[in-house]
């Protein structure tokens, strides 16, 4: 695939949202227009008008495909994402409902009444319900677990009963089992029964009567294999398998490492319990990619775009308050220091540099441990390796980039003494910068929080007070 065909999907979407952008500014611009006229026929035409435009939109809706209209709905203002959801046919709701982020699903559901969330819920699978039901109203869970029959109630029960990073989360109950000592053909026949296959189906499950897992059968093995074969002879009979409590990342990551489209979730016991999916494990680690970015940051949780400005406020607030405090430490090791900046005001023009390329450093560190955790690469057997390397990193750039400031610093005011002064604070800084980089992520995860949770603030705080610090204390020492 070229690269323009590869993007031509995106062009697309970027398209349509444009033109959905511009019907809703028509349909509001002619609204204005004919509110303003008077007579007894303005009722008529605004109602004309405004059904006209509505219409058109409607149907430029109906041809997209759910995750675009979710697509649509999260680039747009709160106001134009309530008229564009009203006009989503209402069997399409459950479907752009699982799409849309959590964020923006809030705001939907809150727009809904309890007639509409059960009509919108009513024909999803167990695990869709289950990934739905905790932002549901609890009147609204309660009557749409009633009207379930005992199967799918039990799937729902059981889906809910783990938490949302475990595997038993995201687990498909959908799924098409055989038995081993059955041929083929007898297989084959079996499938063309069927209404139509659960997606992403690319194997069989293997059970015995007891529900207990055998194997697998590639559907690739099942088309190409002689039909009197039996299933025991052509199964996989080791096939990669979670349990429901296990870690969901680690099963991304293991989809990821074995090229896998499908995946049985069994109990301790080896019965079949469900299976998980390429669909699930694509959002999963896209869910958790946006959260360590955001958590980078030091955002809590994820932010409808355009959420209100007070709920806004609500998630960002707390790691201000922390940068505030590491920011006043800051300013008061430029306190101690005085004297110095009054004596050589050059000192107030180059500290600046020594603590921006310092929380560069680190966070560039920083990024690269937490991937590294997030991949299960590092352990205590090869943590001090890791340490000495990001210092021996730490100490090249500083004298590398040190010498180079230091340079700049002895053309612009004439001295060596400054130029090695920077030299020295850059190279300190840097390393610095390297051992917090390594230490914060390590630390956060040995307490039982995220390693990303605010790192890039820690690290920032930790490079500008020891830059400051640093860079002034040798100045003090050695030019003053």
């Amino acid at each position: 695939m070229t690269e323009v065909e590869a993007k031509k999907p995106q062009e697309s979407l970027q398209d349509r949202l444009a033109q959905v952008i511009e019907l809703l500014h028509r349909h509001k611009l002619v609204e204005g227009l004919t509110h303003r006229q008077e007579g007894q026929h303005q009722d008529l035409v605004e109602n004309l008008v405004h059904r006209q435009n509505l219409v058109e939109l409607q149907r430029k809706l109906d041809d997209l495909h759910s995750a675009d209209v979710a697509h649509i709905l999260e680039a747009l203002p709160l106001d134009d994402r309530l008229t564009v959801w009203q006009l989503v046919k209402a069997e399409r709701d459950g479907d752009i409902l699982l799409e849309v982020s959590d964020a923006v699903r809030e705001s939907l559901i809150a727009d809904m009444d309890d007639h509409e969330i059960l009509a919108a819920a009513r024909d999803m699978d167990a695990d869709e319900l289950a990934d739905l039901a905790p932002e549901l109203p609890r009147d609204v869970v309660f009557e749409l677990m009633e009207s379930l029959d005992a199967q799918q109630r039990e799937r729902v029960r059981s889906a809910l009963s783990y938490e949302e990073d475990q595997v038993g989360a995201l687990m498909d109950f959908e799924m098409v089992t055989i038995r081993e000592d059955v041929s083929l053909e007898v297989v084959l026949r079996y499938l063309r029964r069927l209404k139509e296959l659960p997606g992403h189906t690319d194997k069989l499950f293997v059970v015995d009567y007891d529900g207990v897992l055998k194997g697998v059968l590639p559907i690739k093995r099942l088309l190409v294999n002689d039909p009197d074969k039996q299933v025991s002879e052509v199964m996989a009979s080791d096939p990669v398998s979670f349990q429901p409590d296990e870690d969901a990342y680690d099963a991304a990551q293991a989809f990821e490492r074995y090229d896998l489209i499908s995946a049985p979730v069994v109990e301790k016991d080896g019965k079949l319990v469900g299976r998980l999916t390429i669909d699930e494990m694509v959002d999963l680690i896209r869910e958790e990619s946006e959260s360590e970015v955001l958590n980078m940051a030091g955002l809590r949780e994820e932010e409808d775009i355009f959420a209100s400005v007070w709920k806004s406020v609500g998630n960002r607030w707390a790691w201000l308050a922390v940068n505030l405090v590491t920011a006043f430490l800051a300013s008061r090791v430029i306190g101690l220091f005085e004297g110095s900046i009054e004596k050589l005001v050059a000192l107030a023009a180059l500290m600046p540099i020594v603590a921006g390329i310092g929380g560069n450093s680190g966070n560039q560190t920083i990024t690269m441990i937490v991937r590294a955790m997030a991949l299960d690469q590092i352990s205590t057997g090869n943590t001090s390796r890791l340490l000495r390397k990001e210092l021996g990193v730490g100490l090249i750039n500083g004298l590398l980039w040190g010498g180079v400031i230091g340079a700049v610093a002895y053309w612009l005011y004439d001295s060596w003494s400054l130029g090695l002064v920077m030299t020295g604070a850059m190279t300190l800084n840097l390393l610095l910068a390297a051992l917090m980089g390594v230490l914060i992520p390590m630390t956060l995860m040995r307490l039982g929080r995220d390693p990303a949770m605010g790192a890039s603030v820690m690290i920032t705080a930790m490079t500008d007070s020891g830059g400051f610090f640093i860079f002034l204390g040798l100045a003090t020492l050695f030019l003053l």
